[in-house]
């Protein structure tokens, strides 16, 4: 792989490990009605495909349903409330951050992830002052796996999409990263919910860690 310019990521199950807070959240607004503490493993794999789709796998409900917007609101306001309890960056990722700024590669994050979590998630953190590009759908007419969020992030960087990297753990971020016309990285150990099909989705690279990544940046 020739250096890139820039390398983006999506969010949750790329950059950072936000299930534990989902999974708390959800699980205590099932307490709230008095239902059982769904696996983390059956929530966790819903991260990806946001509220929604936990919504359904919480209460089995869908937006059709009477019920539906109460415990959506009730899930992401508990949630907004408590964002960075248990949430980390993913192993290794600390280190691959810090080789990028130190070798003069920018890097951004590109996310489905509304504003109103995105901000404040970061500052917990204490990665807000260090991206140098935040995308999220609140900044485009429309959402991965269209490009256009992606050419946004570019044209924040100064940085042409060829010369960019997207990493996310899910197939529309690939596909969003392929039609963007940059080099795109599958992250198996995301939020994938079957693992086996990553193949399918057409990445030039598929990684199982951010220390793999680092790797294949640095050349070995």
């Amino acid at each position: 792989m020739n250096r890139p310019r820039a390398v983006l990521f999506d969010l949750d199950g790329t950059l950072i490990d936000t299930a534990p807070d989902f999974v708390r959240c959800l699980n205590a607004v099932r307490t709230r009605y008095r239902l059982p503490h769904l696996p983390e493993d059956v929530i966790r794999e819903a991260v990806s495909d946001g509220a929604r789709a936990m919504i359904q796998v919480g209460f089995d409900l869908t937006p059709d349903d009477d019920d539906y917007f109460d415990r959506h609101s009730e899930f992401l306001d508990m949630y907004e409330s408590e964002i960075a309890v248990d949430t980390r960056l993913f192993p290794g990722m600390e280190d691959l951050l810090g080789w990028l700024e130190d070798s003069g590669i920018a890097w951004g994050i590109v996310t489905n992830k509304p504003r109103r979590f995105s901000v404040p998630l970061l500052h917990a953190l204490d990665l807000h002052d260090r991206c140098d590009a935040l995308v999220c759908p609140d900044d485009v007419d429309q959402r991965k796996p269209h490009p256009e969020s992606l050419f946004l992030a570019s044209e924040l960087l100064q940085v042409p999409p060829p010369q960019c990297i997207y990493v996310g753990d899910h197939i529309r971020d690939i596909e969003a990263g392929r039609r963007a016309g940059m080099i795109t990285i599958a992250a198996r150990y995301g939020y994938v919910r079957h693992p086996g099909e990553i193949g399918e989705w057409q990445a030039d690279y598929i990684i199982d860690s951010a220390a793999q990544l680092l790797s294949l940046l640095q050349g070995r």
